[in-house]
């Protein structure tokens, strides 16, 4: 007996590469049939929500922030487009309302979804921007505004604190390509 295809869905959460998901995001990500698009730009933040929280151990070891909130939010911040797939190709907002439900149902934190369109708020957490950043970075894009608040996290003279993060933001950053290569790979 040979065996089953592979789903498209199924390769873009195992292909070799970035990191896995969480199993309850990829968990969710397979019930509700989500495009095989969709989970690779999730792996794709994901894996850059980890080497941001990697790095960030080092560099500001006495920084507390919750990672697995991080890695979660980051692995289903976009949740909401598997309901409005339009807008993994083209802008939209409709997705972190969606994405914010679709996750309470499951008993997920769902304010990543809702919020990570939202980082300049007043009272955004660090790891409601630090997801926001990932979702940035991950193809190479810098936004001023949002690494600032980040760059304070590390205490310290304010420019000092910039540099170090522009420094790791700009590492990260060199690997867009494939990361952007990743997701194309995988249909919507």
């Amino acid at each position: 007996m040979s065996p089953q295809p592979t789903s498209a869905l199924e390769r873009a959460l195992t292909e070799p590469g970035l990191r896995p998901l969480p199993p309850e995001a990829a968990a969710i990500l397979r019930e509700v049939g989500a495009p095989p698009r969709l989970a690779a730009h999730l792996r794709a933040v994901h894996d850059v929500a980890a080497q941001l929280l990697d790095w960030l151990a080092v560099a500001a070891p006495g920084v507390a922030v919750d990672r697995a909130a991080v890695l979660f939010g980051a692995a289903t911040h976009d949740i909401g487009k598997a309901l409005h797939p339009h807008e993994l190709s083209g802008p939209g907002h409709e997705h972190e309302q969606a994405g914010a439900r679709m996750l309470q149902r499951y008993g997920h934190l769902a304010r990543f979804a809702a919020t990570h369109a939202q980082w300049d708020r007043p009272d955004a957490t660090p790891e409601e921007l630090l997801v926001t950043l990932a979702d940035k970075v991950w193809k190479g894009r810098r936004e001023t505004g949002l690494e600032e608040p980040v760059a304070a996290l590390l205490g310290g003279a304010p420019w000092e604190a910039y540099m170090i993060l522009d420094d790791e933001l700009t590492r990260i950053a060199d690997g867009a390509e494939a990361r952007l290569a990743f997701q194309a790979r995988h249909p919507i």
